[in-house]
């Protein structure tokens, strides 16, 4: 065999299949390349949720998946961010009225952290304690959310509308309200994180008393 043959199979890439989440059904995602299936793993995955549901409608809605498994020829992944288009949230303000935002941190019943962040959108200018009154519902019914939903059942609470629901419901007496939506919801940390950071904090506590 030639030195030419012997380059040309060391340069030959596989492809792997990268499939969505098993909550999204292992929807098909694309694609990848790479030389050795270690090189797969940490990549990202953009799309929308239009794409995996086959709803334009739903094409203003991000999608960000990470490659945490690979096999013979297909990639796996986990739920990175959901998070809306610019375009619109744009499209969602109004002159002469208020948007409230609120940023959140949750920990889910099986300890991920996730960051989820929740906008008002009013009829009509409401003033700084309607718009404090209705932030304070919208934090507390994401925390409650986190304290008793599981990783995933959060997740699908954000991306199929019922936590955004939720909150329009309650918050609506405060003012009234055009839409509620999630904006963002992000991954911040897995249970193998959360417990590392949990260890290392007890650590610092010990070596002050020690000290």
């Amino acid at each position: 065999m030639s030195e030419r043959s012997v380059s040309r199979q060391r340069q030959e890439k596989r492809w792997y299949t990268v499939h969505a989440p098993e909550q999204f059904d292992r929807a098909e995602l694309g694609e990848t390349p790479a030389d050795e299936p270690d090189q797969v793993l940490g990549r990202t995955v953009e799309t929308t949720l239009g794409d995996l549901q086959d709803d334009a409608g739903e094409n203003n809605t991000k999608l960000t998946f990470k490659i945490n498994d690979v096999g013979s020829d297909a990639a796996y992944t986990e739920f990175i961010s959901h998070e809306l288009t610019r375009d619109y949230l744009r499209s969602l303000v109004r002159r002469g009225a208020s948007k409230v935002e609120a940023y959140v941190t949750v920990l889910t019943t099986d300890d991920y952290r996730v960051q989820i962040q929740p906008v008002a959108f009013t009829t009509k200018k409401a003033d700084a304690s309607q718009e404090k009154a209705i932030r304070r519902v919208m934090i507390d019914m994401v925390e409650e959310a986190g304290e008793e939903r599981t990783f995933e059942a959060l997740i699908d609470s954000v991306v199929e509308g019922r936590l955004s629901s939720g909150i329009y419901g309650e918050a609506k007496s405060i003012y009234p309200l055009r839409r509620v939506e999630i904006q963002k919801a992000t991954l911040e940390a897995r249970p193998e994180e959360v417990a590392a950071e949990e260890e290392a904090a007890v650590d610092v506590e010990d070596e002050d008393v020690e000290i």
